[in-house]
């Protein structure tokens, strides 16, 4: 079953997929439509079926015909070609055999950078496995080409083992997840599954249907600027608003201080000068309410804030990004139950938590297929420090596998 896995996955990484949150095509980059093509060739040379590249939103589709005469429920698995905002050209990928569970790793040949248990005590987690990691100077992109590698790895081994009986599976590869575009023209009559699974999560045994609801707030803010000599009750200066606009939010919740179910503000960006700035904030919550209460708490921060001028000086451009698929999910449990069930018949235990995140299938949900998250074994991911187990990877394989034979019973 996994002869290929390996292989399979090195060609993925080294494959340059980056996407381009300032670009206004889709996808973003055409290292991703190269890529797509790529693997469009790929999935009719495994054998699969009814291959589409869909121009206008940048997904592969391919389709596993049904092997038996009773209808069962179609099941999609969807993964991403695209890698996050770190440096992905040139990867080279290390191969760390029976590692020890102990031992420190250098990634660059002059160990300026290494894997550590201090720094990342996952790793003793992994004795006796291989790992795949970088050289220090690229992220690796097992995110998400671990979950493509093993979704095309497992339709290839349904395809060479016909006696394993199964329903219709269709799977999706698609652009732009990293940038939080890459389903906002995810076309559901095309894909035409009745539920989905993401190959897009962490480390071992995660199966996760809770996402943050998301938004993003830029605040702008306008000043007046004079020589500051003469500048008594005239200055108006705009990174002072910014300091203070900023110091309304709660001090207790950002992101390095919560956890959990915990929501957060966070700023990402701050530029500007006296005349004026920019802050862009990403605002977090599972839960809906207090969702809506955190916009709410922008909103009357600036409120107050313009009630002390003449002019309006606060301005907020607020957009919710996408929201919690628990609120889907939750109404039919069937689809997290197969895949629990999955897992334990393969030998993994099932980790099921909240995303501090989102993935695509927060709003492949919400479109109306029920779309929840499985590990695809990425650790440390997006960055210099990420790597993946061959060994989780090949379970990956296995529940995917195990899911669609269940699905048919």
């Amino acid at each position: 079953m996994y002869e290929n896995l390996l292989p399979r996955f090195l060609r993925y990484v080294k494959t340059e997929t980056r996407s381009d949150a300032t670009s206004m095509t889709t996808p973003t980059t055409q290292t991703q439509v190269a890529f797509a093509h790529e693997l469009m060739k790929e999935l009719e040379e495994i054998g699969m079926q009814d291959i589409i590249y869909n121009e206008s939103n940048g997904y592969v589709i391919a389709t596993l015909p049904s092997n038996i005469d009773e209808k069962v429920r179609t099941i999609g698995f969807i993964a991403h070609m695209d890698t996050a905002d770190f440096n992905a050209e040139g990867v080279n990928p290390q191969i760390i055999e029976n590692y020890d569970g102990e031992s420190t790793i250098k990634l660059d040949k002059d160990g300026k950078y290494t894997l550590n248990t201090k720094d990342f005590p996952n790793l003793k987690n992994y004795k006796d496995q291989t790992l795949i990691t970088t050289d220090g100077s690229t992220l690796l992109g097992a995110d998400d080409k671990s979950g493509i590698a093993e979704i095309m790895t497992a339709m290839e081994y349904l395809i060479q083992h016909p006696e394993i009986k199964h329903g219709e599976v269709r799977v999706g590869f698609g652009p732009d997840e990293e940038i939080g575009i890459g389903a906002d023209k995810f076309d559901v009559k095309q894909f035409d599954t009745d539920f989905a699974y993401t190959m897009d999560g962490g480390p071992l045994g995660e199966l996760q249907f809770e996402t943050f609801s998301a938004a993003q707030a830029t605040i702008t803010l306008v000043g007046k600027n004079v020589h500051p000599g003469t500048a008594k009750n005239t200055m108006v200066n705009a990174l002072q608003l910014a300091i203070d606009f900023h110091d309304q939010l709660p001090e207790g919740e950002r992101p390095e201080k919560t956890e959990g179910r915990e929501g957060f503000y966070h700023l990402l960006a701050l530029d500007g000068n006296v005349e004026e700035a920019k802050m862009t904030y990403i605002i977090r919550d599972h839960d809906r309410d207090k969702f809506e209460a955190r916009k709410e708490l922008i909103l009357a921060i600036q409120k107050e804030m313009n009630q002390k001028f003449d002019t309006e000086r606060v301005v907020v451009d607020m957009y919710d990004q996408y929201y919690n698929m628990g609120e889907v999910i939750e109404k039919d449990m069937t689809v997290i139950e197969l895949a629990k069930s999955a897992m334990e018949e393969v030998g993994v235990t099932p980790v099921i938590e909240p995303i501090r995140g989102g993935t695509d299938g927060s709003k492949i949900s919400f479109l109306g297929i029920p779309t929840p998250n499985i590990f695809a074994g990425g650790e440390n991911m997006h960055g210099r420090f990420e790597f993946v187990s061959l060994q989780t990877m090949e379970k990956a394989i296995d529940v995917i596998v195990k899911i669609i034979e269940n699905n048919a019973k």
